[in-house]
């Protein structure tokens, strides 16, 4: 197995790649707070490591990954009030749009995507070792944990106590011991919701509940932990205080933070209102564009946001679908079909593909890769030259892609209107039926295409990703436009 470097925030710098467990890895990313539409930084977040999930499975990694969703926050109570309604009709809202807007930009399906309010009894189990053990204490309905107790609080973040001293504004009212410990649970206020603990009515802290979410489902010493540079500290701080202090021993081996996505240079931030919402990007741009945009530049840059930046990835993508389909327009010629069958990777680009990725998921080398790749096979198809080498090109061309996410618009497609869908009855008997098949004619993809359709429709998104996975097994991509779906044979 190749080996692979990552760098580590914990020690600032690039390691190799060991994980605990031979040919296995596991890791766990902090999600999205469901109270608002999503935006281009959650969208670099969940594409980046989209993109690590899938190139530590092409490096044959068995990878059992964890993305949560923070369904229970202050910010959620305050928006469910201000429109009036309860507030898991808010958080279900954003957490089916958050699929609506992930799904299109070609997110693979994590291990587990667990919600924190389905979670409490790990949690307030997780909360009650924490007092046991000293490193927390009640206050009044609320827990804190005892910073100073944790000898090794800062290691992540390279802040020190007495650094933070300095800066600290100490409340006269503050109930803590200390002013630096924070919150495990908090007592509900009146007409709050509310869960039952020993402490009596209230809700989890938002670092304790990705604590107990990450070892229900990696155990209490795991591979990877991710999410954006804003989250080192303190969120991903205190986690490893209280997982450490649960544990007695080391949380996580690699931590990985992606850069921030700037506007004008200045942070995309929902609180200040100085964000993008995805949605609104798709009205302009088709979501693998915006995908292209977002692995373009190295994942620990800052990211600038323009549409002219966006206008260039649209026109470069421009070049690698119109390369494909010139190739593939002459491969559908009888004298080519036998070529085209006897394909496969070659060997010197992609190994070289591999190379740039094992240097820290290096993905803009990776895409600068395959945009040399499409010179060469333009280079090549210009002088007639449809051969064995260009339709290897072609191959690895598309590799490259998958491993990246990257959807190509073939030529060579069949497609699903919506209308049809709208229209479709839904059969779970044929369903079941076209599943178990182990070869599908055209006309039973196209059933699948429609059953999917009507899934998603219904929001049955488990159903939908069960068929869009078996035609995945069978190199059938599906491609959701506005109006249709594309069928991909590859």
């Amino acid at each position: 197995m190749k080996k692979l470097f990552i760098h580590n925030t914990l020690s600032n710098q690039k390691q190799e790649f060991q994980p605990i467990n031979a040919g296995k890895a596991g890791m766990y990313v902090c999600g999205v707070t469901v109270y608002d539409r999503c935006h281009l930084g959650h969208a670099r977040a969940v594409v980046f490591f989209d993109v690590v999930y899938r190139f530590l499975q092409e490096l044959g990694y068995e990878v059992t990954y964890v993305r949560n969703f923070t369904d229970i926050d202050d910010k959620i109570i305050k928006r469910a009030n201000e429109q009036n309604i309860h507030w898991r009709q808010l958080t279900e809202k954003y957490i089916d749009k958050f699929y609506q807007d992930f799904n299109a930009l070609n997110i693979k399906k994590p291990s587990f995507a667990p919600k924190a309010t389905d979670h409490m009894e790990d949690i307030i189990s997780a909360v009650s070792v924490l007092i046991q053990k000293g490193f927390a204490y009640e206050k009044n309905g609320d827990v804190y944990y005892r910073v100073r107790k944790f000898e090794g609080y800062g290691k992540l973040s390279g802040r020190s106590i007495d650094d933070l001293q300095a800066g600290a504004r100490i409340e006269i009212k503050d109930v803590k011991d200390d002013p630096f410990d924070f919150a495990l649970w908090k007592k509900s206020k009146e007409d709050e919701p509310f869960w039952n603990s020993p402490w009596g009515k209230g809700r989890p802290g938002w670092h304790i509940e990705c604590s107990a979410m990450s070892s229900k489902y990696l155990g209490n010493h795991f591979d990877i932990h991710g999410g954006g540079h804003d989250l080192i500290f303190p969120h991903h701080e205190n986690e490893i205080a209280q997982s450490e202090a649960i544990s007695g021993g080391k949380f996580v081996n690699y931590w990985v933070h992606n850069g921030f996505v700037t506007v004008n240079k200045e942070k995309m931030s929902k609180s200040t209102g100085n964000f993008f919402a995805l949605e609104d990007i798709y009205k302009e741009y088709e979501p693998r564009i915006l995908r292209l945009f977002l692995i373009s530049r190295h994942y620990r840059v800052p990211l600038d946001y323009s549409t002219d930046l966006l206008d260039e990835s649209k026109k470069a993508w421009a070049r690698v679908e119109n390369c494909v389909r010139r190739i593939e327009d002459a491969l559908h010629s009888a004298k080519n079909i036998a070529v085209k069958k006897n394909s496969e990777v070659d060997e010197e680009i992609y190994q070289l593909f591999i190379e740039y990725m094992c240097d820290d998921f290096n993905t803009a080398r990776a895409v600068s890769l395959i945009f040399d790749l499409v010179t060469k096979m333009n280079q090549k198809f210009m002088i007639n030259k449809i051969d064995k080498k260009l339709v290897d090109y072609l191959f690895t061309l598309r590799k490259m892609c998958d491993v990246l996410g990257l959807e190509i618009q073939s030529s060579g497609t069949n497609s699903v209107a919506l209308t049809d869908v709208s229209s479709y009855k839904y059969n779970e008997t044929e369903l079941d039926g076209l599943l178990a098949k182990d070869k599908l004619a055209i006309e039973d993809i196209r059933k699948l295409v429609l059953l999917r359709g009507v899934a998603r429709k219904n929001k049955d998104f488990n159903q939908a990703d069960k068929i869009r996975d078996k035609l995945s097994a069978l190199n059938i991509t599906l491609r959701d436009m506005k109006d249709q779906t594309e069928i991909i044979e590859l």
